[in-house]
């Protein structure tokens, strides 16, 4: 594979495990070096390091929870003291609350609003923390959900609303940015084969919900991620505030 992203330095938020570790091994593969968040699992987090050590490029892992606004400039200070420099911004770290529909008495908010913290504020923080030191020419890449725009089954009005918040502001962050040929946008993958989707959804899945799906089938981490990386190259710098749906055809 050519390595089109040598000499660049990526950020990868939550990067211990799921479509967070594929990213970052894809990154690494097309030759930058990689830093990665995490909030708990050290171990998994240092194998991911090893891993893309052994693909030839510099790589960190960085532990910083993300419910922490203030965690986010501290977190920046560490990647530019170990690589000199930013140039990609993955917001991938996130989780998902659902199952529960708004009129639930027992609806369990305080989850509901760590979720919002976590996902919309955190990858805010991040940002705002990143964006006066990512090099011109740099990167921004959210990672959404199918979610954010459509929401074909109930419980998960808080999720959605949460993955929409990006749109809106990867948008402005366009915009703020554009004038230093700075891109900003938005991938909205529909259900991957991630721990997460098996805490939403159980084992396997639900034969209504592929039925939603043109392609039959749910994403891979590998396709996701290497729209991570499309984006992240050469071939991305003019394409800016867009929302792209990795979900198979859902919708259409």
């Amino acid at each position: 594979m050519s390595k089109v992203l040598k000499g660049q330095v990526a950020l990868v938020t939550g990067g211990s495990r799921g479509l967070g570790a594929v990213t970052a091994a894809a990154l690494a593969e097309q030759g930058a070096d990689v830093a990665i968040s995490y909030v708990a699992s050290t171990e998994k987090a240092q194998a991911v390091v090893e891993t893309l050590k052994a693909k030839g490029v510099r790589a960190l892992a960085i532990q910083s929870d993300q419910t922490d606004t203030a965690a986010a400039g501290p977190l920046l200070d560490q990647v530019l003291a170990h690589f000199g420099r930013i140039d990609i911004l993955v917001n991938n770290a996130a989780i998902a609350i659902q199952g529960q529909s708004v009129d639930d008495p027992a609806l369990e908010t305080a989850k509901l609003d760590r979720m919002w913290q976590i996902n919309v504020m955190g990858s805010v923080a991040t940002t705002r923390a990143a964006a006066p030191r990512l090099s011109d020419g740099g990167r921004v890449i959210f990672i959404g959900s199918l979610l954010g725009t459509q929401v074909p089954f109930s419980g998960a009005a808080d999720y959605a609303g949460s993955k929409a918040a990006l749109v809106g502001y990867a948008k402005g962050v366009a915009r703020d940015l554009g004038g230093r040929n700075i891109t900003s946008n938005v991938i909205q993958p529909g259900v991957m084969p991630t721990d997460m989707a098996a805490e939403v959804l159980g084992a396997g899945v639900p034969e209504a919900l592929l039925n939603l799906h043109a392609i039959r089938r749910i994403a891979t981490l590998e396709e996701v991620a290497g729209t991570v990386c499309f984006l992240a190259g050469p071939n991305g710098g003019y394409i800016t505030g867009q929302v792209i749906s990795l979900a198979g055809g859902v919708g259409i």
